[in-house]
């Protein structure tokens, strides 16, 4: 069991926590990149980081704007505080999202694919952090939500993806939030025989939403390595994972009340507004090459955790990927030939 516990030594943490207060004080610059005539998506636009990086895309000319949401009524009055700075040209649509079913996100993605004609960036802001002792559609709620619901989204939408970057000559962008969460988690499921299955309720809950993190940072390195291959080269989509750092936002609300005051008051210290963390998440999305595949922390590519590095991470990211592939296709049979399928 030693192995399992190796990410978590002293030093490594003292290495970890260093390393994120520099980063929590690097200065974000605003973006700048201009989005005129593309198509965004935005999960979770309905407030924090969310509802910030659909300004930021409305302030630089996107042409059409998805707000996807699990309340739509919190969407519409999203909607209507972008709208009051946005330029009059961009579109925006609040849809609905809800990452704790599959017949929400399949419905999504299929009305992705009726209603959009192109698909410039998806920025897979969502999460769901709990220590509550919830299940949905079978799973731990935080790794139906963060992970599977996610990558559900992101294959489902890969042939719009690769068909907009052939039409219009361009690099399209999968760009899913994660989390320096991730550094910390001793992630004891890695050995089970079915990890999946074994994040249940009661067991490492205060680790679960930081395992969900790890597992973004592992799929979309396995992702984006198998996009390059069905290319013969680079693909065409960008994909990679953006850390925002420590910021003002209302992820923290269900966790319990010594937990909120501790993270309240670091926040007070150290935490960035949610604008800020937001301007994390467009550098991500404006990466471009040298992005893909890697973990973007507070807008420069950087090293994902010691785990995800070692020996064991690239073994068990391959694990974690034949399993959410399986996953996948029980949800949505022929799903996962959407990660080798040649532009339709």
């Amino acid at each position: 069991m030693a192995d399992i516990y190796q990410p978590l030594r002293f030093s490594n943490l003292f290495a970890v926590g260093y390393h994120f207060l520099q980063r929590q004080f690097r200065s974000l610059a605003v973006p700048t990149a201009s989005y005129a005539g593309r198509t965004v998506i935005v999960t979770g636009a309905n407030g924090g980081l969310g509802l910030e990086a659909a300004r930021h895309f409305a302030r630089l000319g996107a042409a059409r704007i998805i707000l996807a949401c699990r309340s739509t009524e919190r969407g519409e009055a999203a909607k209507a505080d972008i709208e009051q700075s946005a330029p009059s040209s961009t579109v925006l649509e609040v849809w609905s999202l809800d990452l704790c079913s599959f017949d929400s996100v399949r419905a999504f993605c299929r009305r992705a694919e009726k209603e959009l004609d192109r698909l410039d960036v998806l920025l897979a802001n969502a999460a769901l952090l709990s220590l509550d002792l919830k299940m949905a559609e079978g799973y731990e709620v935080q790794i139906t939500a963060n992970v599977i619901s996610n990558f559900l989204m992101v294959l489902m939408l890969l042939p719009l993806l690769r068909r907009t970057a052939s039409k219009y000559n361009t690099e399209t962008t999968v760009s899913v939030v994660a989390s320096e969460a991730h550094f910390f988690t001793r992630f004891c499921e890695q050995n089970e025989p079915h990890i999946f299955n074994s994040f249940r309720p009661g067991t490492y809950m205060d680790e679960r939403y930081a395992n969900s993190k790890l597992l973004d940072v592992l799929v979309v390195q396995e992702l984006a390595e198998r996009l390059d291959a069905s290319s013969a080269g680079a693909s065409p989509i960008v994909v990679n994972t953006a850390n925002p750092g420590l910021c003002k936002s209302n992820l923290f609300r269900d966790i319990h009340a010594v937990g909120q005051f501790f993270v309240a008051a670091l926040t007070l210290l150290i935490g960035r507004t949610s604008e800020q963390g937001s301007r994390a998440l467009m550098a991500a999305v404006d990466g471009g090459r040298a992005s893909h595949g890697k973990y973007v922390d507070s807008g420069k590519v950087e090293d994902p955790s010691f785990f995800v590095l070692s020996e064991k991470g690239k073994a068990v990211q391959k694990k974690v990927w034949d399993e959410l592939m399986e996953i996948l296709e029980g949800i949505e049979p022929g799903v996962t030939r959407n990660v080798t399928q040649a532009t339709a």
